[in-house]
């Protein structure tokens, strides 16, 4: 999505929050170019944005793909949302095995053709995957 904070533009990613909703992160960088602080009243609007920005491949899982040519032609082949719901279901693994298991599970998935992560819950309501951040005291 794309929005102004206190007149100020910004595009960023809503997160899923495990509750059926979604929360936006608001780094330190956007909340001084929109002067505003932790705690203080804004203007917020947000929107869709036309074409979904290309998410953030983590290394392992780029590592992995450009080993896999086969899995690397179906992910460019894939949508921006379909992308991020793969890379939302290996970076909520809790365990370091875990995390590489599903590294190789989704090559091996998109070597064999598969656009979309088979039973991922991307709104984290039912896996717990996904929480908001809580603030500092």
């Amino acid at each position: 999505m794309e929005g102004t904070l206190n007149g100020h533009g910004f595009q960023a990613t809503l997160e899923p929050d495990g509750q059926l909703s979604h929360w936006l992160g608001v780094d330190r960088a956007l909340l001084a170019a929109a002067g505003a602080a932790i705690g203080d009243v804004v203007a917020l609007a947000i929107q869709p944005v036309a074409q979904e920005p290309e998410p953030e491949v983590p290394a392992d899982l780029r590592e992995a793909l450009a080993a896999c040519p086969e899995a690397r032609a179906v992910w460019d082949d894939t949508t921006a949302v379909a992308r991020l719901d793969w890379i939302h279901w290996i970076t909520s693994a809790k365990q370091a095995a875990t995390r590489a298991k599903r590294v190789g599970s989704a090559c091996d998935q998109l070597a064999a053709g598969k656009r979309r992560v088979c039973c991922f819950d991307p709104s984290g309501y039912y896996s717990k995957a996904f929480s908001a951040p809580q603030a500092a005291d």
